[in-house]
């Protein structure tokens, strides 16, 4: 008896009383089965090779539904809640009946029910720029002169005024955790058209602030696939840990470690039939072996030039470390990864764009934190030719109340019924505004933008038709925009 070639493939006779009968009582309906499909033409070659190129590599570029200019998305998040009112919403009228009652004010809005106030002016003065006109906040004199390539809707809403669902819903549509994020199902929809990096990266506050509330299920595949998941660097040290090969491993030695390691998951992959997280930690395994290269060069920002690093700000001590993000993100879709996602601020409060004390304070310190990084970004896009291509979108979970919250320094309080988003490039008007708020800035008023249209709107700009990117789960399609989301066509060009 030939003995090693029985041990060959253990997994093919090694096998239960279970799987037996399994195996044996299932083959012959699959037959039947297989015979059905055949004669329906559903086994086609073409349907099969496209089937397994997919299973083989779910990051596999995929095109569109339809034709569009951006190829990739840098979204800009501002975690805590930016106030619209002191940014890019301006209210004459809360100059005028600053201190005055706001009238019908629902006092359970905001978070602290206890610290309201009257109305409460801007503390930045406002001025318009561009030939657009358009009305924008002291503390942003770089990003003002973007004025003419941004495109605001300020009648977005959310539906929750606490910052864990409210990022939640931001990110993957619906305020409670276990959901796909937006990035997630982009790269779903799209895959990436670099296989060397990683197709949805994220970064985070790296001055010891923490992380923006929910962690890493704000940039989670749900119940996705988990390949498609955001890749979070690293606030300090190395961005992504364990690239370096190990010393005294070669090349032709570690490839031939994950080859067997890939073997080895691949049975188990067959006996676990549909295990989406040993599928993802698989392709984990496979694109770390192919980032070790990759990797470190496309986040090498001192490979810039001088005048690229002193348009960003790299060395300033104030802005410095959004700088360095911001051109790892220009640098990273300029290489093809798909999505880039990064937080300003971290866990809450003073530590993010969270004022509820000092509004004015805090928002100076966060605007000079951000406003020559993202300038820069736009200008750097611009210049390569790369703003088309790439869109850029900027906003908060929830905006802020038009009222006071009482304090010796006053801030302002969550507020869910009004907030600000802004996009650039990738196919969207300049200089447009849509949709507006009352009066204060206290509610949408006109044109109302839900998280689902904003949602609906980035795919679009993509070439994705929300209601037709869906996935299968518990029985149901579900979608980024679940049943609900418009896409907002004035901003689109």
């Amino acid at each position: 008896m030939n003995l090693p070639h029985l041990f060959a493939d253990p997994h093919s006779i090694f096998c239960s009383r279970r799987d037996f009968l399994h195996r044996t009582g299932s083959g012959a309906g699959m037959l039947g089965l297989a015979a059905l499909l055949g004669e329906s033409g559903l086994l086609g070659s073409s349907a099969h090779a496209a089937a397994a190129a997919g299973a083989i590599n779910p990051l596999a570029p995929k095109k569109p539904h339809f034709a569009a200019k951006a190829k990739s998305v840098i979204w800009l998040f501002m975690n805590g809640g930016q106030s619209q009112v002191d940014t890019f919403d301006y209210k004459p009228s809360l100059e005028k009946y600053d201190g005055k009652e706001l009238p019908g004010f629902d006092k359970n809005t905001g978070f602290f029910v206890n610290d309201v106030g009257g109305l409460m002016k801007s503390p930045f003065a406002f001025q318009q720029h561009g030939n657009s006109g358009t009305w924008m906040s002291e503390i942003f004199p770089n990003l003002s002169q973007h004025a003419d390539d941004m495109a605001f809707i300020h009648s977005c809403f959310t539906q929750t005024n606490n910052h864990s669902p409210a990022l939640f819903q931001i990110n993957t549509g619906l305020s409670r955790m276990g959901y796909p994020c937006a990035g997630a199902w982009v790269t779903y929809g799209l895959g990436t058209e670099n296989q060397n990096l990683p197709a949805f990266v994220v970064m985070y506050d790296t001055l010891g602030r923490g992380l923006p509330k929910g962690n890493a299920s704000n940039w989670g595949a749900g119940f996705l696939p988990g390949v498609y998941q955001g890749t979070a660097l690293n606030a300090q040290g190395q961005p992504i840990n364990n690239l370096a090969r190990d010393g005294v491993m070669t090349d032709t030695q570690q490839r031939a470690q994950l080859d067997l390691m890939h073997r080895l998951n691949e049975i188990e992959l067959l006996r676990a039939q549909k295990d989406s997280e040993l599928a993802a930690r698989i392709e984990s395994y496979e694109l770390a072996y192919r980032m070790q290269m990759a990797a470190p060069e496309a986040l090498d920002v001192a490979a810039e030039p001088e005048s690229i690093r002193n348009l960003y700000g790299v060395e300033e001590k104030r802005c410095g470390h959004v700088a360095k993000q911001c051109l790892m993100a220009r640098r990273l879709v300029e290489r093809g990864v798909r999505m880039v996602q990064i937080y300003s601020g971290g866990m809450e409060n003073e530590r993010s764009w969270d004022g509820h004390k000092d509004i004015a304070g805090n928002h100076r310190q966060f605007a000079g934190e951000t406003d020559q990084p993202i300038a820069a970004l736009l200008t750097d896009l611009k210049q390569r030719g790369l703003l088309d291509s790439t869109l850029v979108v900027c906003c908060g979970e929830f905006g802020r109340l038009p009222l006071a919250q009482k304090g010796a320094t006053p801030g302002r309080d969550h507020n869910p019924h009004a907030f600000t988003a802004w996009f650039a490039g990738g196919g969207v008007k300049g200089g447009v505004h849509h949709g507006e708020t009352d009066e204060f800035g206290h509610k949408a008023a006109v044109d109302k933008v839900s998280v689902n249209d904003l949602h609906a709107t980035i795919l679009a700009l993509l070439g994705l038709d929300h209601e037709k990117l869906t996935y299968r789960n518990n029985g149901r399609n579900f979608r980024l925009t679940d049943v609900a989301g418009e896409v907002v066509h004035p901003i689109i060009a």
